[in-house]
């Protein structure tokens, strides 16, 4: 099992990548692939599916994502491909949020995930990712996160806010938004 690959990327298309690594190209699949540059130097994180007629690399721009595609295959019926579709519409942060509030809708969104699937995915992931583990997506959390703890506020309270904040707005609003759920 390979944990990620650094190499030069050589093609990009619509679902994949060609990774070049010491004049080996792997035919990467990722989520979004247009995010990558052609000839630019770069570190996938990658997961093996080797299944009785295929084998095939799913790769991901960083570990956060990679971790998050392995706890949406270990859902009954979500396959790697599922999973990549799920990651390429949406962002890590969003997806989790959505799994951790039991939003159904949002999750219903992505391609091939209906009611039943989605459902699924809440009970069989709701409480088992690990929110620290998602890089906070501005500075502004990460100033919202020190306020909390300096509040006196336990680590494990504030995680389970972050994903819920609207990372757009000020870092005055967004402790102000923080308070009021944490007081709720």
């Amino acid at each position: 099992m390979y944990s990620y690959l650094k190499g030069s990327i050589t093609e990009i298309r619509s679902n994949y990548i060609t990774l070049e690594v010491h004049d080996i190209g792997f035919h990467i699949l990722t989520p979004n692939p247009y995010l990558f540059t052609v000839g630019k130097e770069t570190i996938l994180y990658v997961y093996q599916k080797v299944t009785d007629d295929e084998i095939n690399l799913f790769g991901f721009s960083s570990s956060e994502e990679k971790e998050l595609f392995l706890k949406l295959i270990s859902v009954n019926g979500i396959g790697p491909k599922s999973a990549n579709a799920i990651l390429a519409a949406g962002s890590v942060e969003s997806i989790v949020t959505a799994i951790e509030s039991g939003n159904a809708k949002y999750l219903q969104k992505f391609p091939g995930i209906g009611p039943k699937a989605s459902q699924q995915i809440i009970l069989d992931l709701h409480g088992k990712i690990d929110i620290s583990s998602v890089s906070l997506n501005s500075s502004a959390l990460s100033e919202v996160d020190d306020a909390l703890q300096a509040l006196g506020y336990n680590g494990k309270e504030i995680k389970k806010i972050l994903p819920k904040l609207d990372s757009n707005k000020t870092t005055n609003e967004l402790i102000k938004d923080a308070l009021r759920m944490m007081l709720k």
